[in-house]
């Protein structure tokens, strides 16, 4: 059964667009990710047009952050101080990202940036993935990313505890200059509405690694800010560029929520070094279809309506 896609001014069968978010939804619950990163392109190859692919995929990044960062209220594992600073940074970046949507929509080259941004994204975070399994598989011997997961108390973490604008977080026990979290909102927020992703993968490591935050403090923090960020971008897609479309979104969160749940206990049957090669492996073979897409582009099974 086709179902019409009224802002593509197209049509899709009803399974292709269920399926899609069941298998971004299975690897969120495997992976452990968002999804966002994978949703979007998964779109892209599957024939949706690159701006509403994006923007749908935010729409489902706020459903999917506002269970988490609900959740993560309630267990104490938000600072709200440091989530209003890092989305006083994200509202800024995305409203640039939306703008600059709008214009590259306009001079007719949105399309091809969009697609060369996640051609580079996949190819550097499947290539990562793929050769760190592969050195663990190696050696036959179980990492645990959680045990490498403390703060830096190197030469970065000082550094940045010691530049202006200092503002005293209670979840670090420490002041730390608002010029860090406010910029790596700004670039997530503008990569968001650029490319459709939630960001946690870039501003969860940087809230650990960088800002000093206690890892579960640092996943909470994120979806909360996450949840007005993107609520944000899609709100002003819909009414600047619009590309939001309702259909597709609700379709593809079908799928996601019946994914995530066989993903999640699929999980328990695999060890670390297997599920990171396994994503690994499914980042690069997407990436490796969008670069055919973009030298030999081809009918995908949707038909336009007239």
């Amino acid at each position: 059964m086709y179902i019409y896609l009224p802002l593509a001014n197209m049509s899709i069968h009803i399974l292709t667009l269920v399926g899609m978010g069941c298998v971004v939804g299975f690897l969120s619950g495997l992976f452990g990710v968002g999804g966002g990163f994978l949703l979007t392109p998964l779109m892209i190859i599957s024939g949706i047009p690159p701006a509403m692919a994006a923007a749908s995929s935010s729409n489902q990044i706020v459903a999917a952050a506002a269970s988490g960062a609900t959740a993560h209220y309630r267990m104490g594992n938000i600072d709200v101080k440091m989530g209003i600073v890092i989305l006083a940074g994200s509202l800024v970046g995305g409203s640039m990202g939306v703008q600059v949507v709008k214009l590259l929509r306009a001079l007719g080259h949105f399309d091809i940036v969009l697609q060369g941004l996640y051609i580079v994204m996949l190819g550097g975070i499947g290539g990562l993935l793929f050769v760190e399994s592969l050195k663990t598989l190696r050696r036959k011997k179980e990492v645990f990313t959680e045990k490498r997961s403390v703060p830096f108390s190197g030469k970065w973490t000082p550094l940045f505890h010691h530049l202006p604008l200092q503002m005293h977080f209670k979840s670090l026990g420490a002041e730390i200059s608002v010029f860090v979290p406010i910029t790596a909102g700004i670039i997530i927020g503008f990569l968001s509405a650029l490319m459709g992703i939630g960001g946690s993968f870039i501003m969860v490591p940087i809230l650990i690694y960088i800002i000093g935050m206690p890892t579960v403090m640092a996943i909470g923090t994120d979806l909360f800010q996450v949840v007005i960020s993107n609520a944000n971008i899609t709100i002003q897609q819909a009414a600047r560029n619009h590309t939001v479309d309702v259909v597709l979104a609700f379709s593809l969160f079908c799928g996601v929520v019946l994914g995530a749940q066989i993903g999640a206990r699929t999980g328990r049957f695999l060890r670390g070094e297997q599920i990171r090669m396994v994503m690994a492996i499914f980042v690069l073979s997407m990436m490796a279809k969008l670069i055919i897409n973009l030298l030999l582009p081809h009918d995908h099974g949707i038909v336009p309506a007239y």
